[in-house]
């Protein structure tokens, strides 16, 4: 073989330098799903955990539905509401707000949470609202909605939401439903959120600015603030879905006080 004839069968160095870019490119990608696959595996392992744990956070708060107090403190919502993803049910922004009632008015208080894991807002008229009833609470929060985004119907969400509602003492505070970052989920929860201010405004309940209060943390804090299913929050972003709610429960209870002198 003449040398020109093989230097034509070589490949050229463009055509290496293509096909080390594609071996590199391939490589790098198949690192991402390396990478992907084993992210995904933690947060599966993550919820997995967390739900394991929803019969406990649920047997705490049962055991305090029976001690005396001289507030009674009613909270309705979903696995947020029972503090799913916080070290400890105490941890969660009910339990946070539990302890800055009994800090603040220097008494003792009663502490009744008929919130359910999963909970949609069908699920909480349904099952939640009614239960309402028994109670004359001086303090009441809801906080649902969230687990309705996925399969988000606006006039099905208002229809529950205004039954809720209605069902809610004058001075009850109700949240709006917190950031999720997703484009999809955004524009959902921006609909949602302008059903509950809207109705919320018309039976003249307090609204406790949690999509606001949360999308402030920014993306970086969020994930930190994030138990590891990604979903719900961990101790520290139940401290933020607390600080949420605390300037309606401080003046609910200036109120009772005045009420009270």
């Amino acid at each position: 073989m003449s040398k020109s004839a093989y230097i034509r069968g070589m490949p050229s160095r463009t055509t290496l330098a293509f096909l080390s870019g594609v071996g590199t490119t391939l490589a790098g990608a198949g690192g991402v799903f390396a990478l992907y696959r084993h992210f995904a595996g933690q947060q599966r392992a993550a919820a997995s955990d967390l739900n394991s744990k929803l019969p406990v956070h649920s047997a705490w708060w049962r055991a305090r539905v029976d001690k005396k107090g001289a507030l009674l403190y009613v909270a309705l919502g979903d696995s947020a509401a029972q503090g799913i993803g916080a070290s400890n049910p105490a941890r969660s922004y009910v339990g946070r707000l539990s302890a800055a009632i009994r800090h603040a008015t220097h008494s003792s208080l009663r502490m009744v949470n008929l919130s359910v894991s999963g909970s949609t807002t069908w699920l909480c008229r349904k099952d939640q609202v009614p239960k309402l009833a028994d109670y004359e609470p001086d303090i009441v929060t809801v906080a649902i909605g969230a687990n309705d985004i996925i399969d988000f119907t606006a006039e099905s969400f208002e229809k529950n939401i205004r039954a809720i509602y209605s069902a809610l003492p004058s001075h009850a505070i109700v949240a709006d439903l917190p950031a999720m970052w997703l484009p999809d989920r955004e524009r959902k929860v921006a609909e949602a959120n302008a059903i509950v201010r809207r109705v919320a405004g018309e039976l003249g309940l307090i609204v406790a600015p949690l999509y606001d209060t949360t999308r402030r943390q920014g993306l970086v804090r969020t994930f930190r603030n994030s138990a590891g299913d990604l979903f719900h929050p961990n101790d520290r972003g139940y401290r933020v879905w607390a600080s949420a709610f605390e300037p309606a429960v401080t003046a609910r209870l200036t109120q009772l006080a005045a009420d009270r002198t």
